[in-house]
């Protein structure tokens, strides 16, 4: 387990590192993003990546890990819009920005060293495919408890939906790397 936090430091830092610059250019202009424009975002990530997986080519420059790592991201954009309200200001500035993002992330972090305990790393002999499949499944999901105006019976809602999709980005990447 302490090779996965180690790995997982990397990969989530690598991530923050794309995010952080990313809002030096643009500022937060990810605010004005409703729930469903971040989930079409991932659902554009999660497609291209599936699609790169099954023709064998690509014509795009940015590859399957930049993809994931996109992925990570918008999940945490999606996190974040949870938490901000209408209320707060559309343009926040890094220095709001990072501690949210960080917070985000220890919690994604949490979730995934309690799962793994629990699930005994089984991840490690997943397929890249399947984690995208589970995404594409999540966005599914997702997409239904937005229609449902947000409200669910028994399910999880959207920000463990969220949280797992970090989590199956990273475990890709991780994978990936190996």
């Amino acid at each position: 387990m302490n090779n996965t936090n180690h790995q997982y430091d990397q990969i989530v830092s690598s991530a923050a590192e794309i995010f952080f610059k990313k809002t030096k250019d643009y500022g937060t202009a990810w605010r004005v993003l409703r729930p469903i424009s971040i989930v079409d975002q991932i659902f554009i990530k999660a497609q291209r990546i599936r699609t790169i997986k099954e023709l064998g080519v690509q014509r795009v420059g940015d590859g399957i890990a930049d993809e994931f790592k996109g992925i990570i991201n918008y999940a945490v954009i999606g996190l974040l819009q949870l938490k901000l309200s209408l209320q707060d200001p559309e343009e926040l500035s890094l220095e709001q920005v990072k501690p949210l993002f960080e917070k985000v992330l220890s919690e994604a972090k949490e979730l995934m060293q309690n799962k793994n305990h629990d699930y005994g790393e089984a991840w490690r002999s997943m397929s890249q495919e399947s984690f995208v499949d589970l995404i594409l499944m999540k966005l599914q999901r997702m997409r239904q408890i937005l229609s449902n105006e947000g409200k669910t019976l028994i399910s999880e809602g959207l920000d463990a939906n969220y949280l797992d999709m970090l989590n199956y980005a990273v475990f890709a990447l991780i994978l990936l790397t190996e």
